[in-house]
């Protein structure tokens, strides 16, 4: 609870050092088909106000049905953040006045959350495990959109998001610096895409955070927060608090104090600003919504949905060291998005587990993230990856043939073994062909020779100019065994 921060997260002020203190409010869309209480659709990218049923719309006389998928997917994200799971809870009605708010007021839940405590681990990149309380987890319908850019002196209003489910998921305030937010943010994602309750997709809005921040000298109290609204990327949640920190370090050395208030983030400037003072904030008024009744369900509920869960990121993390033999951070990459864990799980089934690691996070990440592209656009396939393993475990190619097998099953398709066949890139084996081009570069250059017999070191360059001399088709072990026969090393 409120673990003091390391000192490397310390900011250093121009008094002495300040301790950050984060906590974040994640607003997750449900994946669902139909919206919260309505059957309307909740697909992104409709014409405007084509997603609206008359409930979204606000209609008198319209009543809200809670829609179940929206309750399951809610319990399997709190019991894959290892979350207590009320079986009952309370949709209260939270009022305020917006143009894109048909009703004048959200149905949301206050006292009363579907999900109560939980916890998630983030591991940082330096080997540190950062945990993360959850402070609850709770339902609501979103609001529409207002767009104020459409006309010179109108704004227009879009309700297709109006009542589409949303889980809020409020931390405790853990978190020590902009990474440490940056990296549980990145988790969460995970955990809600391995559970396919969420898409994760920030730039549609799926995902965004209310990121509240207060600074202190360590060790003392939390100071006052300021909360900013809306942040809809990793990069800019990082951006934010690096700022907004800064920014009360500023004012509290120059013996002014942080009014409580409510900020929104410029990405252009890379700068927060003032959207409203506390003192100015809505009165909300929560009451129990008289529409719809408390929800409940029993443990056996929730225990079927739990026998269905997935293998989350650091139960699979955890056994890919275990039974792979990987480091924690090769294991960690390879989690970090379900569809990657599956893809080296198919390619390392029944081969070397480590080289098969390497392939993917090198060769294979490398490539994609050089071309802008996730796995599953990967022109190489699982099956094909781990043919061309298949083959240098056969000796049939080198791992420098591996590499233009690669680029030419990257570029143009095919299948490995054929296109090696085809292209006569087979490893040559046949040690009386290799002995003649061994024999060619020992005689050729003797002063190397006579600096081997003393210098075992140098042996590595005679293997690179026999490979060199091949076009890398031969096997640098066989090269290697011969140059120690002939030097009599």
């Amino acid at each position: 609870m409120n673990a003091p921060a390391k000192t490397s997260k310390l900011i250093k002020g121009a008094s002495g050092d300040w301790e950050v203190v984060i906590g974040l409010e994640v607003h997750a869309q449900v994946s669902s088909k139909a919206k919260l209480f309505s059957g309307a659709s909740t697909e992104f990218g409709g014409e405007p106000n084509s997603h609206v049923s008359l409930v979204d719309a606000a209609m008198p006389g319209m009543l809200p049905v809670i829609n179940e998928e929206c309750v399951k997917q809610a319990i399997r994200t709190g019991l894959g953040l290892k979350a207590r799971i009320n079986l009952k809870s309370v949709f209260d009605r939270k009022n305020y006045f917006y143009p894109d708010l048909p009703q004048g007021y959200q149905i949301s839940q206050y006292k009363s959350p579907i999900v109560g405590e939980g916890e998630a681990m983030v591991d940082m990149p330096g080997g540190e495990t950062v945990h993360v309380g959850i402070e609850r987890l709770h339902l609501e319908q979103d609001a529409g959109k207002s767009l104020h850019d459409q006309h010179p002196s109108m704004s227009f209003v879009d309700l297709n998001r109006s009542g589409v489910a949303l889980m809020e998921i409020v931390s405790k305030p853990d978190l020590r610096s902009a990474d440490d937010a940056k990296a549980y943010v990145g988790k969460l994602r995970t955990i809600l895409r391995y559970l396919g309750t969420c898409d994760g997709d920030m730039e549609k809005g799926s995902l965004r955070a209310d990121v509240n921040v207060s600074v202190r000298r360590p060790g003392e109290p939390l100071g006052t927060r300021c909360e900013i609204k809306n942040v809809n990327s990793i990069r800019f949640i990082g951006q934010a608090i690096e700022h907004e920190a800064r920014r009360q370090i500023g004012i509290l050395e120059d013996g002014g104090k942080i009014d409580q208030e409510t900020r929104l983030f410029d990405p252009g400037k890379g700068e927060t600003r003032s959207m409203r003072n506390k003192e100015e904030a809505h009165d909300y008024r929560y009451f129990p919504d008289p529409d719809l009744l408390p929800l409940e369900f029993d443990q056996a509920y929730v225990d079927e949905l739990k026998a269905h869960l997935p293998e989350l990121p650091d139960e699979k993390k955890a056994r890919f060291v275990r039974d792979f033999g990987l480091s924690a951070y090769d294991a960690g990459v390879l989690v970090s998005e379900r569809a990657t864990a599956d893809y080296f799980e198919a390619v390392a089934k029944g081969r070397d587990a480590k080289l098969a690691a390497n392939w993917v996070i090198n060769e294979l990440f490398g490539r994609l993230n050089k071309e802008g592209k996730d796995i599953a656009a990967s022109p190489i396939t699982a099956e094909r990856l781990a043919a061309i393993l298949d083959l240098i475990a056969e000796g049939t190619i080198s791992g420098k043939i591996a590499k233009d097998l690669f680029e030419i099953c990257w570029s143009e398709g095919g299948d490995p073994r054929a296109i090696v066949e085809a292209r006569g890139l087979k490893q040559v084996t046949d040690t009386g062909a290799i002995a003649k081009v061994v024999d060619e570069i020992v005689a050729a250059n003797p002063e190397k020779v006579a600096q081997a017999k003393t210098n075992e070191k140098l042996l590595g360059w005679f293997v690179g100019q026999v490979m060199k001399s091949s076009g890398g088709k031969v096997n640098p072990q066989a090269v290697n065994d011969l140059l120690r026969k002939k030097l009599g090393i």
